[in-house]
Parts: C-alpha cells; sequence; structure tokens
C-alpha cells in the first residue's frame, strides 16, 4: 500500500509540474515502462527517483521525505506478531528439522539462506532482514532469565547451507551457545524414527503475562495459534519428539563429530 499511495503522489507531483513520464525518466535515467511500475505501485520506488523527482516537480522535499516509510521492514509482515511476542518471551521451545533456528544462525548462514530465497530479495531488503535476524538473538545473552529450549532433527546439522566452511562455524557457533545456563540444544537422530518429528518445524511461546502460543512456519506462510486445543497438542508433540532426542551433553558430542567430518 505503502507503495502505491508515494507512486501515486509521484504521478499527481510529475502532472502538476506538466513533465511527462518520459522527460522525467530521461532525466533519472530510467526507462519510462521502470517509472511507470513505480507509479502504479508494482515496483518500490527508488530514493534517486524520489530526488529528481522532488527537484524536478518542486515539491520542496515532500517526495523524497517518502522515502522513509518505504524502507524495507526487518521481518516478513506474515511473522512481525511472533516478533514482538518472542521480546517479551520467558520460555521458548524450538524444534526445527532442517534448519538452524533463527536465534541460533551465525551471520553467514543467515545471509546464505536469505540470498538462496526464491523469488529473490533486493540488496536493500537482504541486509534489513539480516540485521534484524542478529539484533534478535541479543535475547540469548540479555535476559539470561528467559528458558530456551531448541531440539534439531539431524538433517539441520548436515544440510551444507552455505557450504562447508559456513556449516562448520554454524555448529560450532551452536555449541558457544549450548554453553549459556538459560539454553539447551539437543540433537535428535535420524536413527530414531518419529513420524511427529517429520511434520516440519513447530515454536511454543510463554510471554511474560503467562500466555500461551504456537507458531508454525511454512514456504512464505505461517500461523500463530492461541487455542488452548491447539497448543495443547503442540506442546504434547514437542513434548515427544524431546523425550526421544539425546541428552544435551550426548547432543554436544553429536555436533562436535558432524563439525569434524566437515
Amino acid at each position: 500500500m505503502t507503495w502505491r499511495y508515494c507512486g501515486d503522489q509521484l504521478k499527481l507531483w510529475r502532472t502538476y509540474a506538466g513533465i511527462s513520464r518520459e522527460e522525467i525518466a530521461k532525466e533519472a535515467d530510467y526507462d519510462a515502462e521502470y517509472v511507470k511500475s513505480m507509479e502504479q505501485g508494482r515496483r518500490r520506488p527508488t530514493l534517486r527517483m524520489l530526488r529528481i523527482a522532488d527537484q524536478v516537480c518542486r515539491a520542496h522535499g515532500l517526495l523524497e521525505a517518502a522515502y522513509e516509510f518505504l524502507k524495507p521492514e526487518k521481518y516478513p509482515e506474515r511473522s512481525q506478531e511472533f516478533m514482538l511476542l518472542e521480546a517479551d518471551a520467558i520460555a521458548i521451545h524450538w524444534y526445527e528439522n532442517v534448519l538452524i533456528p533463527g536465534l541460533l544462525q551465525t551471520e553467514e548462514y543467515a545471509r546464505a539462506l536469505m540470498a538462496g530465497r526464491c523469488p529473490p530479495l533486493d540488496d536493500e531488503t537482504l541486509d534489513v532482514r539480516l540485521a534484524g535476524r542478529l539484533e534478535r538473538q541479543a535475547i540469548l545473552t540479555d535476559k539470561p532469565t528467559v528458558l530456551f529450549s531448541f531440539v534439531l532433527y539431524e538433517a539441520a546439522l548436515r544440510s551444507e547451507v552455505g557450504g562447508a566452511t559456513v556449516m562448520k562455524r554454524q555448529l560450532h557457533r551452536l555449541l558457544e551457545v549450548a554453553e549459556l545456563r538459560n539454553v539447551s540444544v539437543q540433537v535428535l537422530p535420524v536413527d530414531r524414527p518419529s513420524s511427529t518429528a517429520l511434520c516440519g518445524p513447530l515454536v511454543l511461546l510463554e510471554t511474560a503475562d503467562h500466555e500461551m502460543y504456537s507458531y508454525i512456519e511454512a514456504h512464505n506462510t505461517s500461523a500463530l495459534y492461541t487455542d488452548a486445543d491447539m497448543i495443547s497438542s503442540h506442546s504434547n508433540r514437542f513434548g515427544a519428539i524431546r523425550m526421544q532426542a539425546l541428552s544435551v551433553e550426548e547432543s554436544k558430542q553429536f555436533i562436535r563429530e558432524v563439525a569434524d567430518k566437515l
């Protein structure tokens, strides 16, 4: 909606100034069709376009000022509510079956994941999203009374995101975080079959007001649950997965062995 509104303002100012789309496109060194797509809200108006239009249309800084409202969000819209709850959590229980949880990712690992996204992110959005993910991780150390319990399926340790070197550093990061007194990291080996563990990732969260939530992510979609029956079902699933996982100490040794082979 902000793209559409800003694009419409761009068109209105241009029309009011009596300047054609082709003229302003030439001034900004853009194709006229590219400018048209920005005016129609199909593309995000660039800072260069807004600056040129501001000067040519004599908008006195009003068009350029709009860029502050066009900057990419730190988190996808679908997960923003969960991120707010995460910052206020007193306990988080997290299961992942193919990826390392965002709170535990190294910068290299996270960048490799985001860079491989389809459809691809533009560079600015990628950098903003990456910074947002790394900022979230401060909760691990800034709030030592918050309880974190992570269970990782073995496949998450063996998926060489970013290559062997990046993955090796990622595994060492897991070992570092696992030393924090408020964090536990457990591994569920593939030779301990569990149909529940194959159903996908799952996060359980308790806020400071003792409200309970469960959160599930999939391809470009996510769901945040508050229904007591659903949360109970998800809690039982997490409990079953955790019971089948290796102990914390066994898991550390398992992670070391996987890292040593990279």
